[in-house]
């Protein structure tokens, strides 16, 4: 494998130019190639998306990622009416799982926005309608650059949708977490400039 510094890409066997943060995992190089920044509209996959952005603060997003299943397994598919019935034996059954990350706060709180989920898709039609109306107009053609990349960590959108998200009582949603979420489900593309991936829609 070589990563060419300059420019934030790695080539390995396959020789397809990626984005840096990618090497030497295949689930995280599969991740790469066929998830991360393709645009989702469904609300499921948006509610779980947010969801293990939210676990992951303070850790890796590989660590969340080898624990995807186990997440999915634990908070029933995430499947938003179904997580927002649940009750104290099932926070006491997520902290004793060793398979997620046994956070309470974390756990709580994705209860909690199951049921804002709800509260939110009454009043707005769904979740998807909601969170794309933060999309940017104004990102410009092409790509970033690794520079500028590597420099990002929120956005004016990000920043917005917490605080809309915070005072509609949802919670482990910060502007950082924001711009992850809307990085990994399209929002933005932030595929580094000459990274192989073609983004369009996922599902």
């Amino acid at each position: 494998m070589a990563i060419e510094h300059e420019n934030g890409l790695i080539r390995e066997a396959d020789g397809k130019p990626r984005c840096w943060w990618c090497a030497g995992d295949d689930l995280y190089r599969h991740y790469h190639d066929t998830e991360w920044g393709q645009r989702v509209r469904d609300d499921r996959t948006l509610f779980e998306k947010i969801c293990l952005e939210g676990f992951q603060s303070g850790l890796s997003w590989l660590t969340i990622l080898r624990k995807r299943e186990n997440f999915r397994a634990a908070f029933a598919n995430f499947e938003i009416e179904k997580v927002a019935t649940f009750g104290d034996a099932d926070i006491e059954r997520c902290v004793q799982d060793a398979g997620i990350i046994r956070h309470r706060g974390k756990i709580v709180s994705t209860i909690n926005n199951a049921r804002r989920a709800i509260e939110l898709i009454e009043k707005e039609g769904s979740l998807s309608d909601y969170v794309w109306r933060f999309r940017a107009d104004d990102r410009g053609p092409g790509r970033l650059d690794f520079p500028t990349l590597r420099q990002i960590t929120m956005s004016p959108e990000s920043t917005a949708l917490s605080k809309d998200l915070k005072k509609r009582g949802w919670s482990f949603v910060g502007p950082t977490t924001c711009y992850a979420f809307m990085q990994a489900m399209g929002m933005v593309d932030d595929h580094v400039e000459g990274c192989h991936v073609t983004v369009g829609e996922r599902r």
